[in-house]
C-alpha cells in the first residue's frame, strides 16, 4: 500500500485496513486517506466512521460530528455510529442531542446479533451466558445503554439489587430519555423498598405520556407499596377500564384487593388475568396464595396442562408448581402435593445463590462479640425513641397472626415487612458473608452514631406509617439476625420473637413460595439449618439480655389465646383492650401470604398438619438436630 493517500489503493478491505493503522501515528493522513475512499465509494460505512475518528483527533470536532451524522442519515439502523455520535455530541456539552442519539442507538440495538443473543439467554434464564456477552460489549463500548440497562436487568435477577440500580444510574446520566431504563430503575427502587424514589421516577415517565399502560402500571404498584390501597386500586380500574387486556394488571389488582379485604373481588381479578394468560402461573398461585381458597377438579387439570407445555417459561412452571401443590394437599393427595412443591422449589432454589454457613458464621461472629459487657458498656445510647415494635423470627411462625393482634391495638399501627433495618447492617458492614464487617463494626460505634442510626431508622420508615398511633410493628421477621443491633441503635423498642414448631414452621415455609427475601426456604436442608441457628441466636440474647425478647410460642397462642395475648400486651407496655382478641374484625391491609387466615378466629388445625407430610421431611429432621428434641411438646 503507498504511503501517498491520493495514489491508486489496492482492494476496499486493504484500503480500510490501512486507514485504520494511520489513525494511530498519523490521523491527519488517515482523513485525507478515508475521504479517498469515499471518493471512490461514496457512502462507505467503516470509511464514514474513520473520518469521524481522524477528524476528531486532529481536533475538527464539528466536521466528525457532521461526519456520524451523515452516516445515520444514511443507514438508521446503525447503532455503533449513533452510539459514537452520541458520545461526541455529550463532549461538545450537547447533552439533549447527546441523548436522543443514545436513546436511537437503543431502538437500532435490535438488529445487533451480540444484543440480541443476550437477550434470548435472558429469556432462556441462562443468566451467565447473558452477562458474559454483555461484558464483552460494554468492555469495547461502555456507553452502549442498552447493554448496560440489559446487565442491569441480570443484576437485578440475580437479586444485586444495588448493582442494577447502580448500573441504570449510568446509563440514564448517558440517556435520559431512555424510558425502558428508567421504568427499569423505578422496578429496582421499589425492589431495594425505596419506594417514594420510585415514584418520583414513574411519575417522570407518566409525565411524559399519562396513558402509557406500562408506566400506570408502574406506578399503581409503587402506591400499594407505599400502602395507599384505595388509591392503588382506583388506578388499577382507571387502567383495566381502557386497557382490559392487561393480564399481569388484572394480577396486580388482584394483589391490591386481596390486601385491602376485598377477597371475592381480589379473586374474580386472578380469574381475569388467568382466562387472558392460562399460563401465567403468577395468578394461579396468587389464588393459592389466599390460603382458605380452594381449587376445583377444573382447575387442576388446567394447571396440568400448562405444565405440560413445553414452551412456558421457568418463572410460570415454578408458580404452577406451588398452586398444584396446595390443590392437591387441599385434596388430601399429600404425596402428590409434596412432589409438586418440591418441584416448585428445585426450580426456586436454581436460580439463588444461597450458602447456609454464610449465616451460621454470622451467628457464631454475633456470639463473639454480644455479651453482656458489650452492651453494659454502651447503656444509654442510641435513639430513647420506643416506636417500633419488632417481630423476628422464621416466616409462617405465626407473625402475621402477632400483628394483627397488636394492631388491632389503639396504640399501634401495622405496617408490613419493612427492610430499613437490614439495609443498614449491609451498610455498615459494607460486604456480603464473610467479606462483611458486621457484625463486628458495631463495636467500633460511637454513642452519636448509634443514636443517628436509630434516627435513620425512624426516618426511612416514615413513609409506611398512615396514622398518627404513637407505636408501629416491623415484622420482617429475617431480623433476629439484627437483634444486637436493634438493642444498640433502639433501646427501648419492643422486641417480639413469634415461634412456631420446627417441622410445622419448616414445612410450611417449603410450601411458600416467597416475591423475595427468604432464599433458605427452598430446600428442607437449608431450612432445618436456618431454624437451629435462629435458635441458637436466640438463645444467646436471652443470656446476655434476659427478659429483652418476649417469644409468642405459636401452640399456646392457639390454645390459650387470652392469656398469651395479655402477656404479649404486658411486655409492649399496653393496656389490654378487648379488640386485640378480635383481631379478625380489624379490617387493616394485610401483605403478607396470611392476609386471609388472620381475618379469620384462631384454628387450631394448622397445628399438627405438619405430619400430613412427616414421612418426606427426613432432611429437615436431620438438619434440626438436637433443636427438635428441644422443642418437644414443651416449646421454650
Amino acid at each position: 500500500m503507498p504511503a501517498d493517500p491520493t495514489e491508486p489503493v489496492g482492494t476496499l478491505a486493504t484500503a480500510l485496513d490501512h486507514t485504520a493503522r494511520l489513525l494511530e501515528r498519523a490521523p491527519a493522513l488517515a482523513v485525507r486517506q478515508a475521504e479517498e475512499i469515499l471518493r471512490v465509494v461514496p457512502g462507505q460505512r467503516e470509511a464514514t466512521l474513520l473520518l469521524a475518528q481522524g477528524l476528531w483527533a486532529c481536533d475538527q470536532r464539528e466536521a466528525a460530528v457532521a461526519a456520524l451524522e451523515r452516516q445515520v442519515a444514511a443507514d438508521d439502523r446503525d447503532a455503533a455510529a449513533w452510539r459514537t455520535l452520541a458520545d461526541r455530541l455529550l463532549a461538545l456539552g450537547r447533552p439533549q442531542a447527546a441523548d436522543q442519539a443514545h436513546v436511537r442507538a437503543v431502538e437500532a440495538g435490535i438488529h445487533d446479533p451480540l444484543l440480541a443473543e443476550a437477550a434470548i439467554a435472558l429469556r432462556q434464564e441462562r443468566l451467565g451466558v447473558a452477562e458474559t456477552r454483555l461484558r464483552e460489549r460494554l468492555r469495547a463500548q461502555p456507553t452502549d445503554v442498552a447493554a448496560i440497562r440489559m446487565l442491569a436487568e441480570v443484576a437485578a435477577r440475580f437479586g444485586r439489587y444495588e448493582d442494577a440500580a447502580n448500573l441504570l444510574v449510568r446509563c440514564l446520566e448517558l440517556a435520559p430519555s431512555f424510558h425502558e431504563a428508567r421504568r427499569a430503575y423505578a422496578q429496582v427502587l421499589l425492589r431495594q423498598e425505596r419506594p417514594a424514589e420510585a415514584l418520583a421516577e414513574a411519575e417522570r415517565l407518566l409525565a411524559l405520556d399519562a396513558q402509557d399502560p406500562n408506566f400506570r402500571l408502574l406506578a399503581a404498584a409503587i402506591v400499594a407499596r407505599l400502602g395507599d390501597q384505595p388509591r392503588a386500586i382506583g388506578l388499577y380500574e382507571d387502567l383495566l377500564r381502557s386497557h382490559p387486556r392487561q393480564p399481569m394488571g388484572w394480577m396486580s389488582y388482584g394483589h391490591a384487593l386481596k390486601t385491602a379485604g376485598r377477597r371475592a373481588d381480589g379473586e374474580a381479578a386472578y380469574r381475569h388475568a388467568i382466562q387472558q394468560a392460562p399460563q401465567l402461573g403468577e395468578a394461579w398461585w396468587s389464588l393459592a396464595n389466599l390460603k382458605t381458597f380452594r381449587f376445583q377438579p377444573d382447575d387442576l387439570a388446567a394447571m396440568r396442562a400448562q405444565l405440560a407445555r413445553g414452551d412456558i417459561g421457568q418463572d410460570d412452571r415454578l408458580h404452577l408448581n406451588y398452586a398444584l401443590g396446595k390443590a392437591l394437599e387441599d385434596a388430601g393427595d399429600f404425596a402428590a402435593a409434596f412432589e409438586a412443591y418440591a418441584a416448585g422449589a428445585a426450580i426456586r432454589h436454581g436460580q439463588l445463590r444461597y450458602a447456609s454457613e454464610d449465616i451460621s458464621d454470622q451467628v457464631r461472629r454475633s456470639q463473639a462479640l454480644f455479651d453482656p459487657a458489650f452492651f453494659a458498656a454502651r447503656r444509654g445510647g442510641g435513639c430513647p425513641a420506643r416506636d417500633p415494635i419488632f417481630i423476628v423470627g422464621l416466616p409462617r411462625a405465626g407473625s402475621t397472626l402477632v400483628e394483627q393482634i397488636l394492631a388491632s391495638h389503639s396504640q399501634v399501627e401495622g405496617t408490613m415487612e419493612l427492610p430499613d433495618l437490614a439495609m443498614i447492617a449491609r451498610r455498615l458492614g459494607g460486604g456480603r458473608g464473610a467479606e462483611s464487617a458486621y457484625p463486628e463494626v458495631l463495636g467500633r460505634l460511637g454513642e452519636d452514631e448509634l443514636r443517628r442510626l436509630g434516627e435513620e431508622y425512624l426516618q426511612r420508615t416514615r413513609v409506611h406509617r398512615q396514622t398518627a398511633r404513637p407505636l408501629f410493628i416491623d415484622k420482617l421477621p429475617n431480623n433476629w439476625l439484627h437483634v444486637g443491633l436493634i438493642q444498640l441503635i433502639l433501646p427501648n423498642a419492643t422486641i417480639i420473637d413469634a415461634r412456631r414448631h420446627p417441622l410445622g414452621c419448616g414445612l410450611s415455609a417449603y410450601k411458600q413460595h416467597f416475591a423475595r427475601g427468604q432464599a433458605f426456604s427452598y430446600d428442607l436442608a437449608d431450612i432445618g439449618r436456618y431454624y437451629r441457628d435462629y435458635v441458637t441466636l436466640m438463645a444467646h440474647m436471652d443470656a446476655v439480655l434476659p427478659g429483652r425478647m418476649h417469644r409468642v410460642i405459636y401452640e399456646r397462642m392457639v390454645a390459650d389465646t387470652e392469656t398469651e395475648v395479655r402477656r404479649l400486651l404486658d411486655h409492649a407496655g399496653l393496656p389490654f383492650e378487648p379488640a386485640c382478641l378480635e383481631f379478625w374484625t380489624n379490617d387493616r391491609a394485610v401483605r403478607t401470604a396470611s392476609s386471609e387466615q388472620v381475618r379469620q378466629p384462631i384454628f387450631g388445625d394448622a397445628v399438627d398438619h405438619w405430619r400430613n407430610f412427616e414421612p418426606w421431611l427426613d432432611p429437615l429432621k436431620d438438619a434440626l438436630g438436637p433443636v427438635l428434641e428441644a422443642y418437644g411438646d414443651a416449646p421454650r
